[in-house]
């Protein structure tokens, strides 16, 4: 079993360091590859990995992760699929990983046998992106049941009360959205990422993790000198979009390595 989300950033505050997250879309081109790409984030220093349950309807997500969504059905990937790669992965990592995805497949499996078999399969935390605060009272218990940690959204209009309701039930850490819109739609301001961050640390001592819009070394070079992780998804799915075949993993695996260092060396 991992060593767990809290004590991963444990580690991180202690070497005053931010944490690299990679989202990875289970099952895109195929399970086989996602478990390649989990162990190449893992071997590149990712601290947490974010792997992503395809749905047919991800709001959330702009156009990259919208077509890697539909590539991993169309390979047949299912919510138990996904379940039995984390599974595989725990094999060889002790990486913490959060599983990404959305209401209808999550709530279709039910709440107790999905927080159940998260866990048995090795998950550390949930991110439901159509499960607010207020609309939690099924999985947030069921997850805090079985030991995970169930991670909710903040946006650049979210004000203090929201800050309060996600603080109120959110656990492992803060997934601060930088900008508006949908995945991939922009470069976030770091100014705003700054005072935002600086505005969500005075009402909790949760780490907050800042994603949406990051795709080079520069930029998350950047955010992670005032955030406590930086989450890399868009940029890594159109990677495995535009290189198919044998080159796919080192492509990949270069690009975590870069992310990896960038954020890792932002503060020396």
């Amino acid at each position: 079993m991992s060593r767990g989300i809290a004590e991963t950033f444990a580690e991180l505050r202690a070497a005053d360091r931010a944490g690299f997250i990679p989202f990875i879309m289970a099952g895109d081109p195929n399970l086989d590859a996602s478990l390649a790409l989990m162990q190449a984030a893992a071997d590149a220093g990712a601290d947490l990995i974010e792997v992503g349950v395809p749905f047919s309807d991800p709001m959330a997500d702009g156009p990259a992760l919208q077509r890697s969504a539909q590539r991993a059905l169309d390979a047949g990937t299912t919510l138990t699929g996904v379940l039995g790669l984390l599974a595989r992965f725990r094999e060889t990592s002790s990486v913490p990983v959060v599983l990404f995805g959305y209401a209808n497949p999550f709530l279709a499996y039910g709440a107790e046998a999905l927080a159940r078999d998260m866990r048995a399969s090795g998950a550390d935390g949930v991110l439901c992106v159509d499960i607010p605060p207020e609309e939690a009272d099924d999985l947030q218990p069921a997850c805090a049941a079985a030991g995970l940690d169930m991670i909710f959204l903040l946006t650049p209009t979210s004000d203090r009360r929201r800050i309060a309701k996600v603080r109120a039930r959110a656990h492992g850490f803060i997934y601060y959205v930088s900008i508006t819109g949908t995945t991939g739609a922009g470069a976030p301001k770091t100014a705003d990422i700054a005072a935002m961050v600086t505005k969500v640390r005075a009402a909790t001592d949760l780490p907050i993790g800042v994603g949406f819009g990051i795709t080079t070394p520069p930029q998350a070079a950047t955010v992670a000198r005032v955030a406590d992780a930086v989450v890399v998804g868009s940029a890594v799915m159109r990677i495995v979009e535009e290189h198919p075949g044998a080159e796919l993993i080192p492509t990949v695996g270069d690009f975590f390595t870069r992310m990896a260092t960038a954020i890792h060396d932002a503060r020396l």
